[in-house]
């Protein structure tokens, strides 16, 4: 299976489908978050979400006949690996909901790309800051200010440390793009079950000692909502999401940060009943115009015309 994206890669109907179920995807798991969040307690729904995703992806890896690597020192990166992009961030990101609406939890992870440019250019040598990813940065960096400055300004609080929790998440998801290079030869569907087989081996002692899962006794509804978020926002995206990198390449498949906090929105308004201020649109457009400078097509195609 080739897993190394294309050099020059080309949007088709097909590709541009693909990102926008795994937008729907991923901006639906803050939708998913909160539901499960009104009967389980944060580490048990990382438990649930991680360990659902990796018994699919097993199943996945031993259906379609590979095998998983036996090597100590690869199942050591895994962990790391699973600590930087699942267990650290979803803990984060799903106490960090028990703080803020999922909306504005969408919208402030949004700022991954900012932190994996800047990132990239401190620990690679291949990826520096070019003028137009500099002031992406800055775009974004005022849109954070937009978003979290107001409730700084009033002292630290939970709201505040809630939003802090998703930056937290964001960045570390930053330092996951970076450390995630060194599994390009290794088959992403195999890559993706050991990480997460990983993170479920950390994750299970803290959710047992901690909070005594056992105990809950969750509706339909929420069963159904970590269903979703470990079978459909976890193991198919992540199916999809290695599906774009390889045949449309990673510069196309970032434009799915501007359509996660869409389609979150959307679902926290309508269906949670959330509310956003002024002050969460205009942090959330200083942030595209950021991605967008960071992306540089559309600034590109604009000076062509």
């Amino acid at each position: 299976m080739n897993t190394q994206p294309v050099q020059n890669p080309t949007m088709k109907a097909k590709e541009w489908i693909l990102l926008f179920i795994l937008s729907l995807l991923w901006g639906g798991s803050f939708f998913f978050t909160k539901i499960v969040l009104r009967e389980l307690q944060p580490f048990t729904v990382v438990l649930g979400r991680v360990s659902i995703a990796a018994i699919a992806l097993n199943f996945f890896v031993y259906k379609s006949e590979q095998r998983m690597p036996t090597s100590p020192r690869m199942w050591g990166t895994f962990l790391v690996m699973g600590s930087l992009n699942n267990l650290i961030p979803f803990s984060l990101i799903v106490w960090g909901q028990t703080q803020i609406d999922s909306s504005l939890a969408a919208i402030l992870n949004a700022t991954t790309p900012l932190f994996t440019v800047v990132l990239a250019h401190l620990l690679t040598n291949d990826e520096r800051l070019t003028v137009n990813r500099l002031f992406g940065v800055l775009f974004g960096l005022c849109g954070v200010f937009v978003l979290v400055g107001p409730e700084v300004v009033r002292g630290l609080n939970l709201q505040s440390l809630g939003q802090f929790a998703i930056l937290g998440a964001a960045f570390c998801y930053g330092c996951a793009g970076i450390y995630g290079r060194r599994f390009k030869e290794l088959s992403p569907v195999v890559a993706s079950a050991g990480i997460l087989t990983s993170t479920t081996a950390m994750i299970l002692p803290l959710a047992f000692i901690l909070e005594q899962p056992w105990a809950s006794r969750p509706n339909a509804i929420t069963w159904g909502a970590l269903l979703g978020l470990g079978l459909f926002n976890t193991a198919i995206a992540y199916l999809i999401y290695f599906r774009i990198l390889t045949v449309a390449g990673a510069t196309n498949l970032s434009l799915v940060a501007f359509l996660i906090p869409i389609s979150a929105l959307l679902l926290g308004v309508f269906v949670l009943g959330e509310r956003l201020n002024w002050t969460d649109f205009v942090g959330m457009a200083l942030i595209f115009t950021g991605l967008a400078a960071i992306d540089g097509r559309f600034f590109r195609q604009s000076l062509q015309r």
